[in-house]
């Protein structure tokens, strides 16, 4: 049964939930934060990579902003992956944790998400539509199982929680 109480209680856990991960996730160190990234991306792209499927972004960097946490970084990949602060990047992707988060557990179509205006790409759209085939190209099943589980986990309060909030979408 919804009630208007737990409805409004999820809009603001949806809305107020990656502020409050925002200020600690600040706090970390970008070398750190990037380490983790690179390892996470040699994980998930390494079957990728020894295909030789990443040369399109040697030399390429592309940024990805996550606005609600204010997590910006840029990637390429040369013989490994290499996260840095944004300089100057050939294309942006950049939405909020909830659709990001859900694209990466294969709840969202990020084409739909993209129409909606809730993700967007910036810059050289063609490096930007191969970044998003090679992302599409990862198969949930082969992340690294406490990944894809916190994902999982993660993805599905986020769906619960915007069904109570917006009980009309059930």
């Amino acid at each position: 049964m919804q009630t208007p109480f737990l409805n409004s209680m999820a809009k603001q856990l949806l809305e107020f939930g990656p502020k409050l991960a925002r200020r600690p996730l600040g706090l970390v160190p970008f070398r750190l934060k990037a380490e983790i990234l690179e390892r996470l991306l040699g994980q998930l792209l390494a079957q990728q990579a020894s295909d030789e499927e990443l040369d399109f972004l040697k030399g390429n960097w592309v940024a990805i902003d996550i606005l609600d946490l204010g997590l910006r970084f840029e990637v390429s990949f040369d013989t490994c992956w290499l996260v840095r602060e944004p300089e100057s990047a050939a294309v942006t992707f950049s939405g909020q944790s909830k659709e990001l988060l859900l694209v990466a557990a294969g709840k969202e179509d990020p084409d739909t998400l993209f129409f909606q205006r809730k993700l967007s790409i910036e810059g050289d759209t063609e490096l930007g539509l191969e970044v998003k085939n090679l992302l599409l190209s990862i198969e949930f099943d082969t992340m690294p199982s406490p990944l894809r589980h916190s994902i999982e986990k993660l993805a599905m309060v986020i769906l619960q929680l915007q069904l109570k909030a917006n009980p009309e979408l059930a």
